[in-house]
Order: structure tokens, then C-alpha cells, then sequence
């Protein structure tokens, strides 16, 4: 592999999409560290080092994860890439609800170019919502809870709208980061600023855990994040190969087809998106309480402590059930939407392509539908785990639930492993492809 890496800096191409990458992603780093106008950073931090590790942290445990601790410190980039990867999920959900999308999805580049713009509309109607949210939680003295400092320094309504406007300017200019390694960089650049945000946090993590829990948790912390790391490539490389033949065709004086290739279903089909799902229904009912002003400590209602009981501390067990559940949940309605068994069935058909023992058409969507769900459920299985586990065996006995919200957590593990996987098959397929043009002249 570190040969590789030699190969793919001395090639002058791939070298220069790679320093290209590199950059953008320091650039996005440098914003998340730069607070916003009218933000007391200082008051900032050591309110994060005052409610560290508190349920009021564990609340937004994705989004801060994402973001690299961006959102708590309430940055130029506190919002991150959050707006644009759920305006991309509602999309891609619409499809099937709206004919429209549907008919965009189907017209190739023209139709892609029209649905990357509605993408990119939602995300800034998305981000103002959510700075706006954020700093009218931060205003109110909710967005860390327990600190008693007014992080704020102009609780005015022209100071905070200048708050809402940088930080929705700072998501668009993410979502450009994004795009830009994307098209210009090497493998995705959404995924990729998000593996970035996380990786940046694990060396401070790590030294928190070695100085607050000693020698001995820090090594089981470690073994117990790298044997996630071992079982999480396992998976993601695991996948049911299903033979496809192609007949043979006669055009002209040319004959086509006669080969035989295979259709690869994945074992855990739809990523991250539905820890992603999961995460984020979990920790909505708690956000509505905050902004409707019902989450007072003094005198909560009955629904709110059921709220603060269960839906907040990712170590208790109830929260560990129902996480888990709609993990499952949401992977199967997420591969059931992505994945249309019909729509393969009739591209094979089209190009006289079939899998042996069944018939083109309805046949074969039924037995890629009876196939899909036999791996479904491993993959749910699987990513649940992942996802909770650190939660029932990695507890540090703190209040929210050890390190899921560190980066050490399943979660977090899992989109670092996915993200590099991707990205190294990618500079792999350059190269190949570059070394093949080589040895053709």
C-alpha cells in the first residue's frame, strides 16, 4: 500500500488532485476553528471543557461528530456538512414520491445537473434553519447546559442574524469544499470532509481518556476500536456476487455479448445513511423541547423527563433498544428505495443479459428481491451493532454514554473505514487505469 501511495505522488496528475484534496481540507480544518463574530471563544471553551462528556454534549453528539467539534464552538463552520447530506437524503427519497425527480433521475447528466441544484437550495434553506436553531440555543443558554457564561456578547437580533448569515455562508462555502475535491480531487468530497472532522478529533480524545481514565481504559479503548476496525472492513468488503451471462448478438458483421459477469449486492447495502437516520430522529425530540422553551431543569414536565430519561443518554438501555431498532428499520426502507430489483431486471433483459436458472423479467426481479433481503438483515444487524456497542461495553461511566460520541465510538469507526476504503480503491483505479495506458503505448 505505501508503495502505492509512492507511485500515485510521482504520478504528476493524480499527484497534483491529491495536494488539491489535501488543501481543501485543510482550509475546511482552519474554519472549524474559527469562531464566528460576536462569539466569546473563550467563554466557549471552557464551557466545553465545564459540561465535557454531559447529556447536553451527547445531544448532539452526530452533528458535532461530523463537524469536528465545530458546532459547540460555534465556528464559521459550526454547521458543516450537515445541511447538504440531508437535502441530498430528502432528494434521493423524493424521487419516489415526486414524478418529476423520477423523470430527472432517468434523464442522464442534463437531469443530475437540475437535481444537484435543488440539492444545493435545500441545503441553504436547511443551514439557515439550523444556525438559526443554533444560535437561539446558544442565546437562551441551552446549547450547553450546566454553563452559566453568556458565550454571546450581542444577544441583539441584528447580532445574531450576523451570526445565522456567517454560518449559513460557511455551510455553502462546505458544500463547495465538497464538490470542488469531488470533481477535481480524489474520491468524495462530502465523505471526505466528514472523515476529516472525525480524524481531527481522535488525538485530543485520546489524551482525555488517558489522563482521566488512566493506562489501563486507554488500551481496552484502543483494542476494543481496533477489533471494530477489523470486523467493520470485513463487512464492508463482504458482498454476494450473482452471475449474470450476456448472449451473444449479431450486428452488422459483429458479434456481441457471450460474456459473463456478476452483479455485486453489498452486504451492508446503505452505508451510513440510516445511523445517520437513526441518530437524528433520536435526538429531535429533545432539540423541539429546547427550542419551545419546555426544558427547564427546575420544573420539567412529565414528557420531558421521559425525554431526558430515555431519549438522551445513549447508556441507557431503553435508548440503546430503540437506537437499534431504527437502525434496522431505516436499512431496510433505505435499500428497499435505493435499490429497485425491477428497474435491474429489466436493464439485464434489455441488454440480453440473464442470470442462469431464471428467466429474463419477473423472474429474476424476484429472485434479486429474495436475495436483497437475505443479506438485508445481516447488514442491519451489523450496522446496529457497530453503532451501539460502544455504548454497552465502552460506558466510561459518565452520564451520556462513554465514547459514542467520541471518535473512537461505532459510528465513528465505521464512516473513517468506509471513507478510507473508498478513497483508496479510488487512487487504486487511477493508477491501474494509468499503468494500463502505459503498457498499451
Amino acid at each position: 500500500m505505501l508503495s502505492a501511495f509512492v507511485t500515485a505522488f510521482r504520478t504528476s496528475d493524480l499527484r497534483r488532485k491529491i495536494l488539491f484534496t489535501l488543501g481543501l481540507v485543510a482550509l475546511y480544518r482552519a474554519g472549524a476553528a474559527l469562531p464566528s463574530p460576536g462569539v466569546d471563544y473563550r467563554a466557549v471553551q471552557e464551557c466545553i471543557d465545564l459540561v465535557s462528556g454531559g447529556e447536553s454534549a451527547g445531544i448532539y453528539q452526530l452533528i458535532n461528530l461530523f463537524s469536528g467539534g465545530a458546532l459547540l464552538q460555534l465556528s464559521v463552520f459550526a454547521i458543516g456538512i450537515m445541511p447538504y447530506i440531508t437535502a441530498s437524503i430528502i432528494v434521493q427519497l423524493l424521487t419516489v414520491v415526486i414524478p418529476r425527480f423520477e423523470e430527472l433521475r432517468k434523464e442522464g447528466q442534463a437531469g443530475q445537473t437540475k437535481m444537484t441544484q435543488y440539492t444545493r437550495y435545500l441545503s441553504i434553506a436547511l443551514a439557515v434553519l439550523q444556525a438559526t436553531g443554533l444560535v437561539a440555543l446558544a442565546a437562551r443558554g441551552q446549547l450547553l447546559q450546566g454553563c452559566q457564561q453568556d458565550i454571546l456578547a450581542d444577544t441583539s437580533i441584528f447580532g445574531m442574524v450576523i451570526i445565522v448569515l456567517v454560518m449559513t455562508a460557511g455551510a455553502a462555502l462546505v458544500m463547495w469544499f465538497g464538490e470542488q475535491i469531488t470533481e477535481r480531487g480524489v474520491g468524495n468530497g462530502m465523505s471526505l470532509l466528514i472523515f476529516a472532522g472525525i480524524a481531527a478529533r481522535i488525538p485530543t480524545e485520546g489524551k482525555n481518556i488517558l489522563d482521566s481514565r488512566g493506562n489501563i481504559v486507554f488500551a481496552l479503548v484502543c483494542v476494543a476500536a481496533f477489533a471494530i476496525i477489523v470486523a467493520v472492513i470485513f463487512v464492508e468488503q463482504g458482498q454476494r456476487r450473482i452471475p449474470v451471462q450476456y448472449a451473444k448478438r449479431v450486428v452488422g458483421r459483429k458479434m456481441y455479448g457471450g460474456s459473463s459477469t456478476y452483479l455485486p449486492l453489498k452486504v451492508n447495502q446503505a452505508g451510513v445513511i440510516p445511523v445517520i437516520f437513526a441518530s437524528s430522529l433520536l435526538y429531535l425530540p429533545n432539540l423541539i423541547a429546547q427550542l419551545t422553551g419546555s426544558n427547564t431543569a427546575e420544573d420539567p414536565s412529565w414528557w420531558q423527563e421521559i425525554i431526558q430519561k430515555y431519549l438522551v443518554n445513549p447508556s441507557n438501555p431503553v435508548y440503546i433498544a430503540i437506537y437499534f431498532g431504527l437502525i434496522v428499520f431505516f436499512t431496510y426502507f433505505y435499500v428497499a428505495i435505493t435499490f429497485n430489483p425491477e428497474e435491474r431486471a429489466d436493464e439485464m433483459k434489455k441488454f440480453g443479459g440473464f442470470i442462469p436458472g431464471y428467466r429474463p423479467g419477473k423472474p429474476t426481479a424476484d429472485h434479486l428481491t429474495y436475495v436483497l433481503s437475505r443479506i438485508t438483515l445481516p447488514g442491519s444487524i451489523y450496522l446496529g451493532l457497530v453503532a451501539v456497542l460502544p455504548n454497552v461495553f465502552l460506558d466510561m461511566g459518565s452520564s451520556s454514554g462513554g465514547v459514542q460520541n467520541l471518535p473512537f465510538g461505532g459510528t465513528a469507526v465505521l464512516i473513517m473505514v468506509s471513507v478510507g476504503l473508498d478513497t483508496v480503491k479510488q487512487i487504486e483505479s487511477q493508477l491501474m487505469n494509468r499503468n494500463y495506458e502505459g503498457f498499451l503505448k
